[in-house]
């Protein structure tokens, strides 16, 4: 089945993405500082993080906004801002291990993975940073995965590897592992839910060793963060980010492999899935997403041929934003009308902006005040809704 697959070989510079519309920038080290301690601070995650650029324009001035926004309401959240010495220890402690920090925007920082929605400010990257400008297929499945299973991850890796793309995976047990160790030799991502240097699951430390030496290891993480379960849902968002596509090969109906795959149709990338028994579990979740409308994936040709012809838009720009000039509107009014028109399910910002006849920048003012006072919640493509506390 995959012996045709292991002899077609694609020129890279037709898949490969081209990097001369990257956009890069050239931070300063105070501001590359600020960016790290910013989105390193407790409640401000990727979303809340780039609206703060937008408003303010820099990480520093962001900073220096935080406690006026803090001060808005008797209700607001704690903001647990890191120290700049904290900071440069953070920093150093990943330049010792052989790592770096890299900010989006930045010579080095995945393409891909800039144009998403809200991506990560940064990433820690240990091992071949240079992989992360090449073209890359994601491979997930069971962590309980059948031997058939990790067979087909592994051989599918390999053949894909060997037509010039790099695998990104989870290393978790199961499919994740099979990709990893299918692809060491022409290219593997492993993306990891806590630090870069914390082993999950604990039997993958010589696989873990392996790909920091001939691979790379990367996250959004701390270095030294133990993973939790609110962490992987932000792994699994960036494997399907820095991938042009997302192959299942082995899902229960509930398994996270399922989320990566659902991540990968809100960002515009294409899903593969492996067909298996009805008899089996572990196909019940690959089937459902054959049933939705996923490529049906028998071998790495099935993979190649709908990438061949495809590439990634440019970019967006989202290293300089401007400062937004101050509001015009009476923010306090805004905001009230606001409130009224939220519920707990998720509206879009620019459907609030037309609805009560808002400019961009007094919408972004106004929502800002109210997450930080703690009655707005963001969610990924740039919506927001009520927060549940209020």
């Amino acid at each position: 089945m995959l012996a045709q697959a292991r002899e077609t070989r694609f020129d890279l510079a037709q898949i490969e993405t081209p990097m001369s519309d990257a956009p890069q920038t050239s931070f300063s080290d105070a501001e590359r500082l600020a960016r790290l301690r910013l989105i390193r601070a407790g409640s401000i995650g990727p979303s809340t993080f780039w609206a703060l650029i937008e408003r303010f324009g820099s990480a520093n001035r962001a900073i220096a906004a935080l406690p006026a926004l803090a001060r808005k309401s008797a209700k607001a959240r704690p903001i647990m801002l890191p120290s700049l010495d904290e900071t440069e220890r953070e920093v150093d402690a990943t330049t010792k291990r052989g790592g770096k920090i890299i900010a989006c925007g930045e010579l080095g920082f995945p393409l891909a993975l800039a144009a998403l929605d809200a991506p990560p400010p940064l990433i820690t990257v240990l091992g071949n940073a240079k992989l992360l400008q090449r073209d890359s297929v994601a491979i997930v499945g069971a962590r309980n995965a059948s031997a058939l299973g990790q067979r087909f991850a592994r051989e599918i890796a390999q053949d894909l590897g060997a037509a010039g793309l790099v695998i990104v995976s989870g290393l978790a047990r199961g499919i994740d592992t099979a990709a990893h160790r299918g692809s060491l030799q022409t290219g593997t991502i492993a993306v990891m839910a806590g630090g870069v240097d914390v082993v999950y699951p604990p039997e993958n430390q010589a696989l873990h060793k392996e790909i920091a030496e001939r691979g790379a290891l990367v996250t959004e993480m701390p270095l030294g963060l133990q993973p939790t379960a609110p962490h992987f849902p932000r792994r699994n968002r960036i494997i399907s980010g820095l991938a042009r596509g997302v192959v299942v090969v082995e899902a229960t109906l509930n398994s996270g492999s399922l989320i990566t795959a659902r991540l990968a149709g809100e960002q515009g990338r294409d899903v593969f899935a492996v067909p298996g028994s009805p008899l089996d579990p572990r196909a019940k979740g690959t089937n459902s997403l054959l049933r939705q409308g996923a490529i049906l994936t028998e071998s790495a040709d099935d993979v190649l041929t709908t990438l061949r012809p495809h590439h990634f838009l440019p970019a967006r720009e989202k290293t300089r934003p401007e400062a937004t000039p101050p509001p015009t509107q009476n923010t306090d009014t805004l905001q009230a009308e606001i409130l009224r028109r939220l519920g707990p399910a998720p509206v879009e910002i620019d459907e609030l902006i037309r609805l009560l006849d808002a400019s961009p920048a007094e919408m972004s003012a106004a929502l800002l005040d109210l997450e930080f006072a703690g009655h707005l919640t963001r969610h990924p493509g740039q919506k927001v809704s009520i927060a549940a506390s209020s």
